[in-house]
């Protein structure tokens, strides 16, 4: 009926005509806004979390936030061509359930994003990859109940934040995460100067284990946090100048 009513009218409409005949302007000003609102929502519990360097930071939650209001707002509006403008139903339509179809995509598609995530030493990876197919379901959705306008805009509002926050990182994003490890003898003296060490590179610990050794020392396996650049010869600087290390591993997990 829809698409034969804009047949109908080629020559006659625009394509902005076409593209808001099923929703006013205002109504689809107010869902960009909602997907707005949801984004600026997502992120701010992002930052707390991001914080606090957990898995899932700002760019997940941002995802997550605005791909659940896209999904509400075609739950709730997306079927809206099914009827006419007195509530009349359309031929094919009656008794069927339009919603049983994409109902079953918002939950399949978890399956998809759980193949993406995984743990590296204390690190997980994927949450990012997952939250965005996801939202792309979501956005697939909105496109195949006929809104144009809002799949795009959702589109376009995801990569556009994506693109920026990998070009201007804040939060955990800003810091670099290593995986560190190494054999020492056991000491106070040691204790103070890897603290005081940690304080020089601006790093915070978010994953430790020891291991005491049959031969005396103890291996630290460690993963720091930290907006500088560490390589091996930031490591070799420090155990050759003030404490000799048996052996030395450095990981970069990003």
């Amino acid at each position: 009926m829809l698409l034969a009513a804009a047949v109908g009218a080629t020559g006659q409409q625009t394509l902005f005509q076409y593209l808001i005949s099923q929703f006013t302007l205002a109504q689809t000003g107010d869902f960009f806004l909602r997907l707005v609102l949801a984004c600026i929502c997502g992120a701010a519990i992002g930052f707390e979390r991001s914080r606090r360097f957990k898995g899932a930071g700002i760019r997940t939650h941002i995802i997550v936030c605005c791909g659940a209001a896209l999904m509400m707002i075609v739950s709730k509006y997306g079927f809206a061509d099914l009827t006419g403008l007195a509530g009349e139903v359309f031929h094919g339509t009656r008794g069927a359930d339009p919603a049983r179809i994409a109902a079953q995509v918002v939950s399949g598609i978890s399956f998809l994003g759980a193949g993406v995530i995984f743990k590296n030493k204390g690190a997980v990876k994927g949450l990012t990859t997952a939250a965005g197919l996801w939202v792309t379901a979501g956005i697939g959705l909105a496109i195949g109940t006929g809104m144009f306008t809002v799949g795009v805009f959702c589109t376009l509002l995801i990569a556009l934040l994506q693109i920026l926050m990998h070009k201007f990182k804040i939060g955990a994003d800003s810091y670099n995460a290593y995986q560190i490890q190494f054999a020492v003898a056991e000491s106070e003296e040691f204790r103070t100067l890897f603290d005081a060490q940690m304080e020089k590179w601006e790093a915070t610990a978010t994953d430790s284990r020891l291991e005491h050794r049959d031969d005396g020392t103890v291996l630290y396996d460690m993963t720091i946090r930290t907006t500088q650049t560490l390589d091996m010869a930031n490591l070799m600087q420090f155990f050759d100048g003030e404490v000799k290390a048996k052996s030395i591993m450095l990981n970069n997990l990003h």
